[in-house]
């Protein structure tokens, strides 16, 4: 019996090796502890989505895959690479800035709110971090700039400033500026949360897009559960601080016997 393409990816995912591993991580904001322990696996071109109550520590996870919080304890390794240490003198020590630029250079993110450069075009907020951050030439950066661009469906759009689009349209132009660092790992935060309900569809269509590419690991914390059943192979559910249960999108969204999950979804079943 012949193998379809789509198992085919799927059986490269369950196979390969991870490209990050969380190991016993845990994170603290003074007395308070958000993360317990995280122990999560994810693999090249896999698709995760996180879900979960506010502060059960979804964003936190992917902001310390982005060096922009630090553990209080426990590994991540990023490529087989350990992210928040490196050795020196024969010594596993605390990693500096340049360490992290390095492995951060693999991953893209996009946020909320944008953090578009007003100042500046579109077609440039997208061709300054390929020119000063991987140093490639103008016009290839702009090439690559104006090709994700259009990809995003904002060919049209090159030579406007963020005050001049909408919010899904920033939000989308935010994606092209992440892809056209070639990332290897997309991080979504929720991302279409500060959009009025009507641009949210315009945003998920490109993360489905962008999904159904295949060649990118992607987390994506998000709310909207038909979305994260859509694109992801797995769903992990947070709850204070733990991973409460995990499994395919059916095994957590129709089949879990957890309670607090039931309670979680119920949620969005009723509204």
């Amino acid at each position: 019996m012949e193998t379809s393409t789509e198992e085919m990816s799927q059986t490269i995912v369950e196979t390969a090796e991870p490209i990050v591993m969380y190991k016993n991580v845990y994170k603290s904001f003074g007395d308070v502890e958000v993360l317990k322990g995280i122990n999560l696996a994810i693999r090249p071109a896999e698709k995760v989505a996180l879900i979960g109550p506010s502060g059960s520590g979804k964003t936190t996870i992917i902001r310390m895959l982005m060096t922009l919080e630090e553990p209080t304890s426990g590994e991540i390794i990023v490529d087989g690479k350990n992210l928040w240490h490196m050795q020196k003198d024969g010594k596993l020590v605390r990693a500096n800035e340049k360490h992290l630029r390095a492995i951060r250079g693999d991953m893209g993110m996009v946020f909320q709110h944008f953090n578009l450069f007003p100042h500046m075009t579109i077609l440039d907020n997208c061709i300054t971090a390929p020119v000063h951050v991987k140093k490639e030439d103008k016009a290839t950066a702009k090439q690559n700039a104006i090709e994700m661009l259009k990809k995003v469906g904002l060919g049209d759009k090159l030579d406007n400033y963020p005050s001049q689009l909408s919010g899904g349209q920033k939000q989308r132009v935010a994606m092209a500026r992440a892809l056209v660092m070639r990332p290897k790992i997309m991080l979504f935060d929720e991302v279409t949360s500060a959009l009025d309900p009507e641009l949210v569809g315009e945003v998920l269509e490109v993360i489905r897009d962008i999904a159904e590419e295949g060649e990118m690991a992607m987390v994506l914390v998000t709310h909207e559960m038909e979305f994260a059943r859509e694109v992801a192979d797995r769903i992990v559910f947070l709850d204070n601080g733990v991973i409460a249960e995990e499994g395919t999108p059916s095994e957590v969204l129709e089949h879990s016997d957890n309670e607090r999950l039931v309670s979680f979804l119920s949620r969005f079943r009723s509204s």
